[in-house]
């Protein structure tokens, strides 16, 4: 599927910005699904999307009037949304070079008018677009422009306040760890604090010291005291209620099983599109423990899609996801396998120095030479390991730790 492509001039800074705020490209729908409809009212367009660009894909993470969840993005209009701070507008697709042949355009739903404005989180920083498109040309007033752009305002605002949730959850988290490891670390001292004091009551009327008896009397019941309340924080999860916890933990961690099926739900469309065979395996063990969701989705999600873009069809890609426990830690494996046409060593050095520089897929897809220099700079941040092993037309095999 060949395209042309535009890419910002700043575009590693804005995948970096973008991989920071963590979405779920495929759960946002509700977050974003009353201004998506209200945009089309607005604009009294069929249709209106809201789009999130990442190294490789257009997500239509909310839509309104079109099935729609993702996109190449070198098939998309809103690539060129993205590469300016105000509205880009076509009049008619069919007649415009760089979107005539698009299967959109010339097949069903066979849209002629685009309207997207671009979702600015920084200077400069163009994460997507809101857009809306029909199949007849339309006119967009001065006043309904001033609209949409409060809308997009509006999107911006909540895609920072899921950001903000997120980083809250995530330090309510570290509390509870802290709260964990407060009573792991007092409980020692304190234990012994008790048995000496059970160790001289126990020789007292030897010694006949009633007021040091007295005394220790008073240390082993506030000991005691101090001792409950270590077992507290431990069993329960201290200074949160426990409505809070529930609701906390399955948003902000995975297990080997969901993060299995957030990938099939989010990668199998692509492999499908290219006719590739897809396969996520799971570890038998450790199932169900429970981990942080923290980047795991940038960086599985880029390898995956870098695997499909350099598979050719009929080929396969493989997905391997363990844990390995050692005393307090979780080590989180990840191998992507594919029948591609490989890398040469010089290809491998330029990626694990976080150089890779842009290639075309085995079916034209542009490259961006971002996802791969994406990837290491999140290993890398994370304190994980990445493993790259290769041949010239023989496949390769990505090969990724990280402590959890």
């Amino acid at each position: 599927m060949s395209g042309n492509s535009v890419i910002p001039k700043n575009e590693l800074e804005r995948i970096i910005r973008l991989s920071e705020f963590d979405l779920d490209y495929l759960d946002l729908e509700d977050n974003f699904k009353d201004l998506t409809r209200l945009a089309a009212k607005v604009a009294n367009t069929e249709i209106s999307l809201v789009n999130l660009i990442d190294t490789f894909t257009q997500w239509s993470v909310s839509s309104h009037n079109l099935d729609l969840k993702q996109m190449s993005r070198d098939q998309s209009v809103c690539q060129y949304t993205i590469m300016d701070e105000i509205p880009l507008e076509v009049k008619d697709l069919s007649q415009d070079d760089r979107f005539k042949d698009k299967v959109y355009v010339t097949e069903g739903p066979e849209l002629k008018y685009y309207f997207g404005i671009p979702l600015k989180v920084g200077e400069g920083i163009n994460f997507g677009a809101l857009c809306v498109l029909d199949k007849y040309p339309k006119e967009i007033s001065p006043e309904k422009v001033e609209l949409l752009q409060i809308i997009a305002s509006e999107i911006v605002n909540r895609i920072k306040a899921i950001k903000a949730i997120q980083d809250l959850k995530n330090e309510v988290r570290e509390i509870q760890k802290t709260n964990k490891k407060v009573a792991h670390d007092i409980r020692g001292p304190i234990g012994g604090i008790i048995g000496l004091a059970q160790i001289i009551q126990q020789q007292g009327d030897e010694n006949k010291l009633e007021e040091v008896l007295e005394f220790i009397h008073l240390i082993q019941k506030s000991g005691k005291s101090i001792l409950e309340l270590a077992d507290e924080i431990l069993t329960e999860d201290y200074r949160l209620p426990k409505e809070m916890v529930k609701k906390i933990n399955p948003h902000t961690e995975f297990n080997l099983v969901t993060l299995k099926q957030k990938i099939v739900d989010m990668y199998a469309p692509q492999a499908l599109l290219k006719n590739i065979e897809l396969l996520v395996i799971n570890s038998n063990i450790s199932q169900e423990v429970n981990f942080p969701k923290n980047k795991l989705m940038q960086i599985v999600g880029n390898l995956i899609s870098n695997a499909l873009k350099f598979t050719p069809e009929q080929g396969r890609v493989t997905v391997n996801l363990d844990l390995e426990e050692e005393e307090n830690r979780i080590n989180l494996k990840i191998k992507v396998r594919d029948t591609g046409v490989g890398l040469t060593p010089e290809k491998i050095e330029e990626i694990t120095n976080g150089v890779s520089s842009s290639v075309n897929g085995t079916n034209g897809e542009m490259g961006y030479g971002f996802g791969l220099n994406l990837v290491t700079h999140l290993i890398n941040s994370m304190k994980g390991t990445f493993d790259i092993t290769s041949s010239k037309d023989n496949g390769a095999v990505f090969s990724v730790e990280l402590p959890l």
